[in-house]
């Protein structure tokens, strides 16, 4: 089964917050279309940036699925959870998405730690 208007929500963030974010969805939207990766990089302006070349932090990369009509609502409460308007407080942008496929868990699933 296929869903259309779909939304993709991409966040760079530093290291430590993708994970409290993705517990703000579930617990607070019900979200649990989302997903944490990480990587390295290097902001043109970040501190690292002068030390010299090839110094890297490492990032937390968030991606979010959600319905077109929630889309915006959920942009505005990723970006305030994650705290990404302060200084070197990562990137946040969103894509439209032609179709997704449809996407559910078990009910009887325990709680991550």
């Amino acid at each position: 089964m296929f869903i259309n208007n779909q939304k993709l929500i991409t966040c760079i963030l530093p290291k430590g917050i993708c994970r409290d974010v993705l517990k703000s969805l579930k617990e607070e939207k019900g979200i649990i279309t989302a997903n944490m990766n990480t990587a390295r990089g290097l902001g043109k302006l970040t501190p690292l940036a002068y030390r010299g070349v090839g110094e890297q932090t490492e990032k937390e990369l968030l991606t979010v699925t959600v319905s077109g009509k929630d889309a915006d609502e959920i942009f505005g409460f990723i970006y305030d959870e994650a705290r990404i308007g302060r200084p070197h407080g990562g990137l946040i942008y969103m894509t439209n998405l032609d179709r997704i496929s449809a996407y559910s868990l078990p009910e009887d699933l325990p709680e991550e730690e």
